[in-house]
């Protein structure tokens, strides 16, 4: 089975994009994964509501939580494509990693409360995973969960936590067993933001927005029926709804082709300079092979035949390639790249100095691609681990 086109997908894109065009809650403005300012989250909230209602979101789940049973994974594609395209905003926060958890691995009562409020947007959820300390290896985190009675109570240190500023709820891997094996002992929580004890706060990065947050834990008291799954069983519920996230390799390839049509408008000024042509054109030449790995790699998906390197291989290629888009753009601009969001100078407002700044998150967020790379070395190839990592201390001096 390949990911290409049909009537009926055809159409159904033309709906989709028509949908977009008519009740979109406004042009996202930056690139990436961004946090809206707080006085725009009830727009994304309807929004949301929305996409859900229209059978856009969702409908993958079972047809008692609102599913459909005619879905097609390829209508998901479709859609993630359309939204990335059409320059608009998605849901925010990590429901399409909480909605799996949950119907994975939850609760009846735990899907009758949750799953209704990810569809009218009235709950959003933020990724409480990364840590100071555990992020590309997050089974070293040291958020404590300890059993009191009835409760849980956390503590601990979460970072990188995107629109947690926002979130309603915290899908939150916390440490119950300290002397399981790391991998072991973890547990998974649908944690409620508004607890006593819980202090989020946001962090102003290089952009100067404040798309992250630390998130701070101190005796907070969490009930016990929050728990996701088993207990001590949060890597296995965490990895299952990791695997759920499909639609993301669509989005990238999706968003670097519009922004290298960027490019090519910013660039056609100088296209009588060879090195110019020549730069926009590799880079181009690159953002189509992202797409076709992207095509590659959703055909594995609809057929059943995914691979451990099929996303990280698109990932890595899409984030090198757009940190080199941006670079390029900033090099087009020459002494008006020193220009930002509100000066005269700036092109676009500011959008590529801003797309530039974040450009680097892309290499890092989901993953670093040093990381990724060891993954398809390894747990693709089958190469063996770098042997530094093992390498013996010398006795002797």
């Amino acid at each position: 089975m390949r990911a290409d086109t049909n009537a009926d997908l055809d159409e159904f894109r033309a709906r989709v994009r028509a949908f977009i065009a008519d009740r979109n809650p406004g042009v996202k403005h930056h690139t990436g994964v961004r946090a809206p300012d707080a006085d725009f989250v009830p727009a994304i909230r309807k929004w949301t509501a929305d996409l859900f209602a229209a059978g856009y979101l969702g409908g993958e789940w079972p047809e008692q939580y609102g599913g459909s049973s005619d879905w097609d994974l390829r209508k998901a594609f479709v859609v993630a494509e359309e939204l990335a395209t059409g320059q608009t905003w998605l849901p925010i926060g990590a429901y399409a990693l909480a909605a799996p958890a949950i119907l994975d691995f939850g609760t009846d009562a735990q899907k009758d409360h949750y799953l209704p409020r990810i569809r009218s947007g009235e709950d959003i959820w933020c990724q409480l995973f990364s840590e100071p300390g555990a992020g590309s290896d997050l089974a070293s985190l040291r958020t404590r969960a300890r059993l009191d009675g009835d409760h849980y109570i956390v503590d601990g240190q979460k970072v990188w936590t995107t629109n947690g500023q926002h979130a309603d709820v915290g899908y939150l891997l916390a440490r119950t067993d300290q002397d399981a094996p790391k991998h072991k002992g973890i547990t998974a929580f649908a944690i409620d933001m508004t607890l006593p004890g819980i202090d989020v706060r946001p962090l102003r990065e290089i952009t100067g927005t404040t798309d992250f947050n630390e998130v701070f834990f101190d005796g907070v008291r969490v009930p016990a029926s929050a728990v996701i799954g088993e207990v001590d069983n949060g890597w296995t519920v965490a990895n299952s709804s990791l695997a759920h996230e499909r639609t993301g390799v669509a989005a990238m390839a999706s968003e670097l082709q519009l922004n290298v049509g960027r490019l090519v408008d910013l660039a056609r000024p100088r296209f009588g300079e060879s090195s110019v042509r020549r730069e926009v054109g590799r880079i181009a030449t690159h953002a189509t092979v992202v797409d076709l790995m992207s095509r590659r790699a959703q055909s594995r998906m609809l057929a059943g035949q995914t691979e451990i390197t099929d996303a990280p291989t698109v990932k890595i290629f899409f984030s090198d390639t757009n940190l080199a888009m941006t670079e390029a753009g900033m090099r087009l601009e020459g002494a008006d790249g020193i220009a930002t969001e509100g000066d005269t100078a700036a092109v676009d407002d500011g959008w590529w100095q801003d797309a530039y700044l974040y450009a680097r998150a892309w290499t890092i967020a989901g993953g670093t691609n040093e990381v990724l790379k060891n993954v398809i070395a390894e747990r693709g190839l089958g190469l063996p681990r770098d042997p530094a990592w093992h390498r013996p201390r010398s006795s002797t001096p």
